[in-house]
């Protein structure tokens, strides 16, 4: 079963807004047996739209649709396949008193345009929107069916998660998929192919591996579609074995989820706290923690400490470690990393120094060198790593080499067990 997305709107395409609707909707068809073939993205024009329509229904059996269905007259999309389907038009009672109670929940009034949210192609099937005033337009076209969703995302996930996926699997017969992810760290995309080249040639035609690196860690991910789904999740598993025996010492976890959701679910079990102690990567190690709903059990706190004076009024660093080794160094990091559990009161804290860019390097302490230290009560190390000229990179790069540190520091300490 395929299926394409169209996402439409001038903003996609002019860098306003990222699309981030199109990754979330082909994550949930795909594990619900839907294959995405194509992803699209047109403008608001209404000839761009026909002809993306056209093309898609040539390619796939579900073609799901976000954007353009405002009360702006940008907004075309609702007009467009209205002349798609030659259809007319019609009020939908129930979509009118939903877009009435959500103006008076706001004691907000209601104009002509507001009032034309409740329009809709005579054609169409209407599901409602409970988070939102523009309707949900599922359409019945000969063998295909063509959703319309607003493009706002949690009206969007919404719609997909409590009314469209269920209708598709009941209208379509869809095949069982089964996914096993293992994330891994220190190993580059090439070297890890190497290690388990053998492992992979042996993979039946519907099991199939694929590499999704990104800055400092790669994702395995086996994939397989098949009748029996218990038959094939335990085959997926054994290969899953296979692999993690091979490269083990490179393992994370055998999940789908990100480095610092690690640390927080073994910290969490261990009852353990974690501090952070950041100069470089300016607070982006505890933007990556807090995005994580329950962090507070584990993450306590930290400091951005760019200056000297803040480096040793907030985290204790001594003026002659500064004044000696500077802010870049195996002296200074480890004296942050254990202000920061002294400090904060925290089982353990990592901490970053470095020089970002593009510019303050210098001949022994080039751009993208970077300090990081991980502490505990009794123990403090430190590691220096060599990024490049890229700002952003580097302090992306400083954050997941931090994380991994970490989670390299908790293995050691035995707390995965248990």
């Amino acid at each position: 079963m395929l299926a394409e997305i169209i996402t439409i709107g001038d903003e996609i395409l002019i860098g306003q807004i990222v699309d981030t609707n199109s990754a979330w909707m082909a994550k949930q068809l795909n594990l619900a047996g839907i294959k995405v073939k194509q992803i699209t993205s047109v403008s608001d024009d209404e000839a761009h739209i026909l002809e993306a329509l056209k093309l898609a229904e040539e390619r796939a059996e579900i073609i799901l649709i976000t954007g353009g269905l405002g009360p702006t007259k940008d907004d075309i999309t609702k007009l467009t396949l209205a002349k798609y389907f030659n259809m007319g038009f019609r009020r939908d009672e129930e979509t009118l008193e939903q877009v009435k109670s959500i103006f008076k929940r706001f004691n907000r009034p209601m104009i002509e345009s507001n009032m034309k949210q409740a329009d809709v192609p005579d054609g169409c099937i209407v599901i409602q929107n409970k988070n939102g005033t523009a309707p949900c337009m599922w359409f019945n076209h000969g063998s295909k069916v063509i959703v319309s969703m607003p493009g706002v995302p949690y009206e969007m996930m919404y719609l997909m998660d409590e009314e469209i996926l269920p209708r598709l699997k009941a209208a379509f017969v869809l095949p069982n998929i089964v996914h096993k992810t293992i994330l891994t760290a220190n190993i580059g995309e090439s070297f890890l192919a190497q290690q388990i080249e053998d492992i992979e040639d042996t993979l039946p035609a519907y099991i199939k591996l694929a590499y999704l690196p990104r800055l400092g860690q790669v994702r395995l991910r086996l994939s397989g579609s098949g009748e029996d789904e218990s038959a094939l999740r335990a085959e997926i598993e054994s290969y899953a074995r296979l692999i993690v025996d091979r490269v083990k010492t490179y393992v994370v976890i055998e999940d789908d989820i990100a480095l610092e959701k690690v640390i927080l679910d073994v910290m969490m079990a261990q009852g353990l706290t974690l501090s952070t102690a950041e100069s470089c990567t300016g607070g982006y190690i505890a933007h990556l923690i807090t995005t994580h709903p329950g962090c507070s059990a584990v993450f306590a706190g930290g400091a951005v400490a760019y200056s000297y004076e803040l480096k040793e009024s907030i985290l204790g660093v001594q003026q002659e470690t500064l004044a000696t080794y500077g802010a870049v160094s195996e002296e200074t990091v480890k004296e942050m990393a254990s202000g920061a559990v002294g400090h904060f009161n925290t089982d353990y804290a990592v901490a970053v120094s470095g020089i970002a860019g593009p510019d303050g390097g210098t001949p022994d302490k080039p751009v993208g060198t970077v300090w990081i230290a991980v502490a505990s009560k009794d123990r403090v190390e430190a590691k220096v790593f060599n990024f490049g000229n890229k700002r952003i990179q580097n302090i992306e790069r400083s954050a997941i080499a931090a994380l991994t540190m970490i989670i390299n520091r908790l293995k050691e300490d035995d707390r995965f067990s248990g």
